[in-house]
């Protein structure tokens, strides 16, 4: 929010967005402008089919639209070719997705260390431990992913995020895989991104507990907007549910 114009500043923003896989017989994404506005977090919800996973990967460069605008900040992705993307990616944007995407091979530390070497910026020993110990995982950074839970797993793919200090985080279905208890502590993680760090967090889930912890909640239905919720609750999140998909 401008405490100058009152107006809200968007971190990401999608414009008129439509995408079409080759061989659907419909739009996956039709016409669907939505805005995500910096330091907050917004959620995305909608039955399974109705286009959730794609409007991320195209929000967040994996995935190209066939028409309409994907502005990051003021610069349109769309305009963008993949190398440029790709730098975007790692500098940028961080993701945290269902399945965890840990390396085997490497230690907790290796893990959350890569982005940063990727990105061209050689991690120091401090920021690694600071973004595991914040995720209250510093104590397992010598282990390997097979040694730690599920949930483990998936705060160390927070921590990995963390300590990119990205502008925009993507989380898609973060907890779709692990029990209620270990889900609350990773959206608490979430939200925490949003409240002490200023970063903007974007979220698929099914879950109502999950995205009343968001801003504001949209709806997909078929590849279209079909409503909006500002200042969710678990309960007018479930009646929504209730509404649309009983």
């Amino acid at each position: 929010m401008s405490l100058l114009t009152g107006t809200v500043v968007s971190a990401a923003r999608l414009a008129d967005v439509s995408k079409t896989y080759p061989g659907a017989a419909s739009p996956v994404l039709h016409h669907v402008s939505m805005d995500f506005p910096a330091k907050s977090m917004t959620a995305v919800m909608g039955p399974s089919g109705s286009g959730k996973s794609t409007l991320m990967h195209c929000a967040a460069g994996l995935d190209r639209p066939d028409s309409g605008r994907v502005l990051l900040g003021e610069l349109d992705l769309t305009s963008c070719d993949e190398q440029a993307l790709t730098s975007l990616r790692r500098h940028r944007i961080g993701f945290v997705f269902q399945q965890f995407n840990l390396l085997p091979m490497l230690t907790v530390y290796e893990n959350v260390a890569l982005p940063l070497q990727l990105a061209g910026r050689p991690p120091q020993r401090a920021t690694v431990l600071e973004a595991l110990d914040r995720v209250g995982l510093a104590d397992v950074a010598g282990r390997r992913p097979a040694q730690l839970s599920g949930g483990q797993q998936q705060r160390v793919a927070v921590a990995r995020t963390v300590a990119t200090r990205p502008e925009v985080v993507f989380a898609d279905e973060p907890t779709g895989s692990l029990d209620r208890a270990t889900g609350r502590r990773i959206i608490a993680l979430l939200r925490a991104l949003v409240d002490e760090d200023g970063t903007t967090v974007v979220m698929v889930t099914h879950d109502p507990v999950a995205a009343a912890a968001a801003d504001r909640v949209y709806y997909l239905v078929d590849g279209r907007v079909a409503e909006t919720l500002a200042g969710p609750t678990v309960e007018r999140i479930t009646a929504w549910l209730t509404r649309w998909e009983g």
